[in-house]
């Protein structure tokens, strides 16, 4: 049987009897992803942003200087669809760009104070979400639920993003040891 924690997913073509199907935990993720984006779906709207809005301000705001490439690889979106969420973004000044250093052609992604403070004030409310989740979880059993959502992603082609992710998380520990 498959684990999410130890195995690479099953391959699309690989056979699953019906009765081993994890609808239980399919449904689950289905409802968690509705509500944890729901919380900020309800402050978006007062701004006249949708989740993609969300989700560049977060990856701008959390990595400084993230090239509009790079976003595009952590979205797994269109330039075109990414073009017109940013280009709002950028005239009612939540991001600003600038030109690469080093590579003039390179656009250079940051969020302004005002995109920093609603991103700040959307991740207060996951964050609400997560501790309530969480609840009385030692350390370990925080640490199932990450290796469980780090399992869940494509590991075979990560994006640069994740990676600095998942390798500024293994630095962590390994300093905390």
């Amino acid at each position: 049987m498959h684990s999410p924690l130890n195995d690479k997913p099953p391959s699309a073509d690989s056979a699953v009897r019906e009765d081993a199907r994890r609808w239980d935990i399919i449904e689950l993720l289905f409802y968690a992803y509705r509500d944890f984006v729901g919380d900020a779906d309800a402050v978006l709207v007062e701004f006249g942003f949708g989740r993609a809005h969300h989700r560049v301000m977060h990856f701008v705001q959390r990595y400084p200087g993230l090239t509009v490439a790079d976003l595009l690889d952590v979205l797994r979106i269109t330039k075109q669809s990414l073009g017109r969420v940013l280009k709002q973004l950028i005239d009612e000044d939540y991001i600003i760009q600038r030109a690469g250093e080093n590579d003039k052609r390179q656009r250079l992604l940051f969020a302004t104070e005002k995109g920093k403070a609603l991103v700040t004030k959307l991740a207060g409310l996951q964050t609400d979400r997560i501790n309530a989740a969480i609840g009385d979880l030692d350390a370990a059993g925080v640490d199932t639920i990450r290796n469980f959502l780090r399992a869940m992603i494509d590991a075979d082609n990560p994006d640069k993003v994740l990676q600095t992710v998942l390798d500024l998380k293994q630095a962590g520990r390994k300093e905390a040891k």
